[in-house]
């Protein structure tokens, strides 16, 4: 039966599937694509054959029946090839070429003929992998588009869902008995919940780009609803099934507070206990807090984390080095060859410098924070951040929070060269005179030496059409491409904290268990995690605090969810110790 909650579970329809390049209904059947094929013009010619199995009806648990594409080599001795499994609900033949040209500038760069057309969104191509002698499974979740049941994202559900689809392939005859999972996002993200469970077969994963909760990470950061971007994208354009999913934008409005079913959005990932290949990046709005705390409590000794300066699709499909690795990673622990693969760095960073500036990469630290680490606190004053003790005078700034271009900044000039890399977090005495709650958004802003704001590209600067973030054209400028900075975002009455539960100091869990209003005209400390950063500042560049009442993004999805009135003011100096902690190495 599926996973059953102590609260109902709201649910909202999905737009049926329809015939179109990406789905083309139930046609289950075999096909082998020869070697020197393509399966359109300009895109990845084949270096071998491959036999594709089309929409192999798989048996859960429940009775419940999925659908998978199978790409596997087509002439291998029996119990020989080991199985990938790629796992999301997006269909299993909307591809990466597909994606680009729906979703990014300049296909963010790849060229043509890098990709086949056979690999599913956000996913290894079979091109590749089928090569080396892996089968990759591309699986519609439970209720995508053919695939039965009620759609549930992430969550017990699909992680026994994928335990059974994993046990189920290695005792496929082609299958040496050995699964691994790779992919990104919604790929990356149920791994965690997967492994989790331990199903026996499984003995390697590659969540490249996974947050780690969805509540905290996603759909209510801060407890604040952050849904768009899946309502207003995911849900209309890119989601379709049959028999309708659960609605997280509903489940907010009636639950906002964690209960049963958000918790359960949540793994343990100190039950994983696989070999965890992971990748993270500071320029993902969602993800990157999730690859840390899978770097700091997957428990397993072989473990690493490659942290990259690029947008995720791009180091997943045009990052050559990287799928490389990912073959080399998975031939160890999948086919048991001693490629020496243990000798790799447990741990690679890298540096943002913002602009035009190319990013440093591949910076070999022995631990992530990294314990060489010096964490200093820049003091809020009427002149700008300062790291000597906190002003003996106490003051305040203030701002109207419900002006989308209000705020309160403060600024440090770095007089030499300085890199920040770690998790930064901010402590703020604040109040609101006209409202017993606040919704508090910080983001950490770059300066040049001449004072303007900086934004960070996302991608390498080839094979574009512009040379400069100035030359971008306004419509192109979304958050795949373009980075501000960390953010950090809270609303008052849920600032409670269970510091056991903290995977770091500078990053608080909040329980979100209890609303603590703020009494108007009341001032409150307010403990705020911000997302790990990375970056580099010559001499003479700044790094301000900004402090509003709206969310600063490049590009935003939907509607505003703040419930702010009036006036924020931000107090500092005497008692109010105000604070921002950064990471110095």
């Amino acid at each position: 039966m599926p996973v059953k909650f102590n609260v109902d579970v709201l649910w909202e329809e999905l737009s049926e599937p329809v015939m179109n390049e990406s789905y083309e209904g139930l046609q289950p059947r075999s096909e082998v694509l020869p070697k020197g094929s393509s399966t359109a013009p300009g895109r990845r010619v084949l270096s071998c054959d491959i036999l594709v199995e089309h929409d192999v009806a798989i048996k859960v648990r429940d009775g419940c029946t999925l659908y998978a594409d199978i790409y596997r080599p087509p002439i291998a001795p029996e119990r020989s090839t080991p199985a990938i499994l790629c796992w999301s609900p997006f269909g299993k033949k909307f591809n990466g070429i597909q994606s680009l040209e729906l979703m990014t500038p300049w296909n963010l760069g790849i060229p043509e003929g890098t990709l086949s057309g056979l690999e599913k969104f956000e996913a290894p191509d079979p091109a590749e992998f089928v090569d080396r002698g892996y089968a990759i499974l591309n699986v519609d979740s439970r209720g995508a588009f053919d695939s039965e049941g009620l759609m549930a994202i992430m969550g017990t559900q699909e992680a026994e869902d994928g335990y059974d689809v994993i046990e189920w392939a290695a005792k496929q005859s082609w299958c040496n008995g050995n699964v691994g999972m790779a992919g990104n996002s919604h790929l990356a993200i149920v791994q965690w919940f997967i492994a989790a469970l331990q199903p026996p077969s499984l003995k390697a994963i590659a969540p490249w780009e996974g947050c780690g909760d969805l509540y905290r990470e996603q759909f209510a950061r801060g407890g604040i609803y952050g849904g768009d971007l899946f309502d207003n994208l995911i849900i209309k354009y890119m989601l379709r099934g049959r028999h309708g999913m659960e609605s997280f934008r509903k489940m907010f409005k009636e639950h906002p507070l964690a209960n049963d079913w958000w918790n359960d959005k949540r793994p343990d990932m100190t039950k994983i206990n696989v070999p965890t290949y992971i990748t993270g990046t500071y320029t993902n709005t969602m993800h990157g807090m999730g690859a840390i705390r899978g770097w700091l409590e997957v428990n397993s000794p072989d473990k690493w984390l490659r942290w990259h300066p690029y947008q995720e699709w791009y180091d997943i499909w045009g990052n050559q080095a990287g799928s490389d690795e990912l073959l080399n990673f998975f031939d160890r622990y999948l086919k048991g060859i001693e490629n020496d693969w243990e000798l790799t760095p447990r741990v690679r960073m890298a540096m943002l410098k913002f602009g035009e500036a190319a990013p440093l990469d591949n910076i070999i630290e022995s631990d992530f924070p990294p314990p060489r680490t010096e964490y200093r606190k820049a003091y809020l004053t009427p002149k700008g951040l300062s790291f000597q003790q906190t002003p003996t005078t106490a003051t305040a700034v203030s701002y109207d929070s419900q002006d989308e271009n209000a705020g309160v900044t403060f600024k440090y000039t770095f007089p030499e060269r300085t890199q920040l890399m770690g998790i930064p977090k901010a402590v703020l005495y604040m109040r609101c005179d006209d409202l017993d709650d606040m919704d508090v958004f910080l983001v950490l802003e770059k300066l040049s030496k001449t004072g303007e704001r900086l934004l960070n590209f996302n991608i390498p600067w080839k094979n574009l059409p512009v040379s400069s973030i100035a030359e971008i054209p306004q419509e192109e400028r979304t958050e795949l491409v373009l980075y501000q900075g960390p953010t950090g975002i809270l609303r008052a009455s849920n600032r409670d904290i269970d510091s056991s539960r903290s995977m770091h100091p500078n990053w608080p869990f909040y329980t979100h268990e209890k609303e603590e209003k703020v009494p108007a005209g009341t001032v409150v400390r307010l403990e705020i995690g911000i997302w790990v950063m990375g970056v580099e500042y010559e001499a003479g560049e700044s790094i301000q605090l900004r402090v509003s009442g709206r969310y600063q993004g490049i590009s935003k999805f939907g509607g505003d969810h703040t419930l702010n009135k009036g006036t924020h003011w931000v107090h500092m100096g005497g008692e109010y110790d105000s604070h921002v902690e950064l990471p110095f190495v």
